[in-house]
């Protein structure tokens, strides 16, 4: 492991050097990628500089009881001694923890989409709850901001489909364990008898690709134009400013009419279009290197049924760690923190076991 660090230590002194260097400076693309890499860097290093301190107060401590004299100051020097130890398990903890490889892309920012599944109109209103729940996550983590791409209403409230970009720091990291289906237990408002229905919305978290992730090439895009609209036709738009593209060699097809101008639809647009096109590749990539072993918590399986939501019991479910809360209310309200630690924890807990393999 401390060869590991200094490793780690020497690159970011490198690093150090090179952030401020002209040509970096001047290469947006570059000076990104430098600027990540120094950030991600300088948590390690502060740990490692943490625990080195940690160490040597231990050391002086030791040193103490050995060689003093004075029974008072050895004294005083077992108590530190007692208390220090604990302090450089938990330090060592922290830094196994960080070594463990990442998934490159959980400092990205993402694409959030929340669309209904089977349950007619009760489907799109459960999307709409979903939806709400993460803009009150978003709202309660420091520095993140949300701005909505597409909207498609349903007929009774709720969403048909919604898509929104989510930015500020370690955005997928903690988002992407949300991708999958959720499924809704509950007296729909129309069900006169008061049965529970079953219904479900499915929601996928993709990185947002940069140019320097994955190439598109525009050749490939057809671009169409169409008059955007509300919901029931409401605020319907005089101008073709909505914005549909077409990835020909795929057939992958994006929308986008929430943007006041054709222009920037066309920047929503190719910024989901890029982040699904790369999705699919490293998913592509993933299931090459990974066939014989499906991860716990990381295959992003649309089609895995994740977590229920039971009204009647006010209890949620995590279907992937068997985790269970009876706080439903609080849950809708946007704090799934516990749901994203434990899973992170699963994560890392497999990632360090592939690591020692």
């Amino acid at each position: 492991m401390i060869g590991q660090l200094e490793a780690i230590k020497e690159r970011f002194e490198e690093v150090s050097q090179q952030i401020g260097m002209p040509e970096v400076v001047s290469d947006m693309a570059k000076f990104k990628k430098i600027s990540k890499e120094y950030k991600d860097l300088e948590k390690i290093v502060d740990a490692y500089k943490s625990y080195n301190e940690t160490l040597k107060s231990i050391a002086e401590a030791k040193e103490i009881i050995a060689n003093e004299k004075d029974e008072e100051l050895r004294d005083m020097a077992k108590e530190e001694l007692e208390e220090l130890l604990p302090i450089q398990e938990e330090k060592e903890e922290g830094l196994k923890e960080m070594l463990i490889p990442k998934d490159p892309n959980d400092g990205k920012n993402a694409i959030l989409e929340v669309r209904a599944g089977t349950g007619g109109d009760e489907a799109s209103i459960f999307a709409g709850d979903l939806f709400r729940m993460y803009q009150r996550f978003i709202e309660n983590q420091d520095g993140w901001t949300m701005s909505i791409l597409d909207i498609n209403e349903g007929t009774s409230g709720g969403y048909k489909e919604i898509i929104a970009e989510v930015s500020g720091e370690d955005v997928y990291g903690k988002l992407k364990f949300e991708s999958g289906v959720h499924r809704v237990q509950r007296v729909p408002a129309t069900e006169s008898q008061g049965r529970v229905h079953t219904s479900a919305a499915s929601v996928a978290v993709l990185p947002e690709a940069d140019e320097v992730d994955f190439q598109l090439n525009m050749g490939d895009i057809k671009k169409d134009t169409f008059r955007a609209s509300g919901a029931g036709g409401q605020h319907v738009n005089k101008t073709e400013s909505a914005i549909r593209l077409t990835h020909l060699p795929t057939n992958t097809v994006v929308e986008c009419q929430d943007g006041r101008s054709q222009h920037q639809n066309f920047d929503k647009a190719l910024t989901v279009l890029r982040s699904r096109l790369y999705e699919a590749e490293l998913k592509k990539h993933n299931d090459a290197i990974s066939s014989e072993r499906k991860s716990l918590v990381g295959s992003g399986d649309r089609s895995d049924k994740i977590r229920t939501y039971n009204y009647p019991q006010s209890r949620v479910t995590d279907h992937r760690i068997g985790l269970t809360v009876y706080n439903l209310p609080t849950v809708m309200d946007g704090e799934i923190d516990e749901f994203i630690d434990k899973l992170r924890m699963a994560e890392n807990a497999e990632r360090m076991q592939g690591n020692a393999q």
